[in-house]
């Protein structure tokens, strides 16, 4: 496993933030079919996600806070990107088990079935790809237990062979699942970048992800703690972007630590290398080169 550990292991990624055209109707789709539930919204916002769950146990009860999966705003007067931009791949939204993931898969690809674009075996995940109503791309997966993950040194082994999507429907999909959605968590963000050894030295060398995987000059993925990927960065359609207008498409992409002393020590880093970094005394922000907004926020 990775053996630098700059960022804390209990490193997650919070809400992926996507200015949207059609409020509604990108609302409706990660509402009724990828099976969000709204937290919040208000008349050009709107978060969904997995909501508060209050568990009774022998000890009290105790309340797990909701978890913001997308937030949409509404910006009807900003354009689309082209096709060959940097901003987001996609958002790749894990779920805990494979009988929710084929319920969500199933919905999702019930309701738009012209948006699946693709499905396969990772080897550490098992992974369903679409594009929400507006272009966005979404990856819906489950992940294999970690001690099935294989390792050499500090790369972990991830491939992509064909996975059936109608096998797995038919293997693990329930009348449970059917009936009732299970909100997943933002496993990992995959971005867009004009070139991978750029991305390396940000986000990499700078904010302090190690490096987990590379596809020669054409991706690479990193993670806090071991994970396979909390980011990935590739140039399969952007390679030699520059800095991104201002667009529909990603907004914001959150990082959470655990704690403040380590939000401060990212911060100290950032400023060490001469970024521009805004602190709010609640988060921190910065973009990236491609001018990819990153948010870094304290577990509450």
């Amino acid at each position: 496993m990775p053996d630098q550990h700059i960022l804390p292991a209990e490193l997650s990624m919070g809400a992926v933030t996507l200015d949207v055209a059609n409020l509604d109707l990108m609302t409706g789709y990660y509402r009724d079919a990828v099976g969000l539930e709204v937290l919040a919204a208000s008349s050009d916002t709107v978060s969904l996600g997995r909501p508060a769950v209050v568990a009774n146990t022998a000890t009290g009860t105790v309340v797990t806070p909701p978890n913001p999966v997308v937030v949409l705003r509404h910006r009807p007067s900003l354009c689309h990107a082209g096709p060959r931009e940097a901003g987001l791949f996609h958002t790749a939204i894990l779920f805990a088990s494979q009988a929710a993931l084929a319920g969500a898969v199933y919905r999702t690809a019930t309701a738009h079935p012209d948006r699946f674009t693709g499905s396969a075996d990772h080897l550490v995940s098992e992974a369903f790809y679409f594009d929400d109503p507006e272009g966005n791309g979404v990856e819906l997966y489950w992940d294999r237990p970690r001690e099935a993950w294989q390792w050499t040194g500090d790369r972990v082994a991830m491939a992509t062979l064909p996975l059936d999507p109608n096998a797995f429907l038919r293997e693990h999909l329930t009348e449970d699942a059917l009936t009732h959605s299970t909100p997943g968590s933002v496993g990992h963000v995959h971005l867009s970048v004009g070139d991978v050894g750029t991305a390396r030295s940000f986000y990499s060398d700078v904010l302090g992800f190690d490096v987990t995987a590379e596809l020669g000059g054409q991706a690479v993925f990193m993670s806090a703690g071991g994970y396979h990927h909390h980011m990935a960065m590739n140039v399969w359609r952007s390679r030699g972007a520059g800095v991104r207008q201002s667009t529909l498409g990603l907004g914001l992409v959150e990082i959470v630590l655990p704690h403040d002393d380590a939000v401060g020590e990212l911060t100290e880093r950032m400023r060490d290398n001469r970024l521009d970094v805004a602190d709010d005394g609640r988060s921190v922000t910065v973009h990236d080169p491609w001018g990819n907004l990153l948010r870094v926020t304290a577990t509450p």
